[in-house]
């Protein structure tokens, strides 16, 4: 893929906007790694959701990237790859893997180098490179009661991976770990007999179940959520004093916009629908959908319309 980060300053940007949102709270990062085309994250979700944080992560990023480099158009191909792990016992794993990638990548020649890299998760947790807002105890403390001996410990689990390249089993499998909803789940289902294997996850059979249980749709359905999409743009076209065929049109004019935004909004936050679907519906592509949510959101504060109560009128449609 093409670079996302050209110099230092993208990187020291990017970095600089998962700080802010591990210190606010959206996140606590336990590991992290920056190659030239992507960057790997391991991450706990805090109070906001994950798909929120990494719109306001990514679209933030892409928009001073493009504003540095004077250039116009998407960065992103396409939407960030997100994999629902087990903390035990793959946290550790996968905190190797990730601090490892830089190494494998060819990014640096050595450990040596890797210890100083100031662009991977690796350095912070042996105290090259100072970051307060990466969880250091978190993974530090799996291994020894003090950070020194800790880190003694760390230092050679990591070297103990160098010999074990590319893991696929640590990665999932393509596009198919994408989270995109309730949608996904249900299309990931069809055809398996077991269903406890899905790669998008990265657990045991019963922690596997447990998630999908969690993701399951509100009452209502999929099948009525993917109905639903006419009858909730209806509404909020209505509301906004706008036709419904122009909220799809992908009109650029304002008060269009403004009514595709809450579309967005309800459909992705609350109904669970895909950005894809949503964006094929309105007229825009997925990275716009995922742009407006924001937008949409305060949009419906203004009008004085409860995003939950619309969903739920919009899930009783038959």
């Amino acid at each position: 893929g093409r670079p996302i980060f050209r110099d230092d300053r993208d990187r020291d940007d990017f970095v600089g906007r998962l700080a802010a949102q591990a210190q606010a709270g959206g996140l606590i990062v336990y590991a992290w790694a920056l190659l030239p085309n992507h960057a790997h994250l391991l991450v706990r979700t805090g109070r906001v959701p994950l798909a929120r944080v990494m719109c306001s992560l990514l679209t933030g990023f892409a928009g001073a990237f493009n504003r540095r480099h004077r250039r116009r158009g998407h960065l992103f191909q396409n939407r960030y790859k997100s994999i629902v792990v087990e903390e035990e016992p793959y946290l550790l794993a996968l905190t190797r893997y990730i601090h490892l990638n830089p190494l494998r990548a060819g990014v640096v020649p050595d450990l040596g180098a890797l210890e100083r890299y100031p662009w991977g998760g690796h350095s912070a947790l042996l105290g090259h490179v100072p970051r307060p807002w990466h969880a250091l105890d978190d993974v530090l403390g799996q291994f020894a009661g003090t950070r020194r001996e800790a880190r003694r410990r760390y230092r050679a689990f990591v070297a103990d991976g160098v010999s074990q390249g590319r893991q696929p089993d640590l990665i999932g499998g393509g596009l198919r770990r994408s989270a995109g909803g309730w949608e996904t789940l249900a299309t990931l289902q069809r055809g398996r007999e077991r269903w406890a294997f899905d790669e998008r996850i990265l657990g045991s059979g019963a922690f596997v179940e447990r998630i999908l249980k969690e993701a399951a749709p509100p009452p209502g359905g999929i099948a009525v959520a993917g109905r639903s999409l006419p009858a909730l743009i209806a509404q909020i076209a209505a509301a906004c004093g706008v036709h419904p065929a122009e909220i799809q049109s992908g009109s650029r004019r304002r008060p269009a916009a403004r009514a595709r935004a809450a579309v967005a909004a309800v459909a992705v936050t609350r109904l669970g629908l895909s950005a894809a679907r949503v964006a094929k519906a309105l007229g825009v592509s997925a990275v716009a959908i995922f742009q407006a949510i924001d937008r949409g959101l305060a949009e419906l504060r203004t009008r004085g319309l409860d995003p939950d109560r619309l969903a739920k009128g919009i899930r009783q449609v038959k």
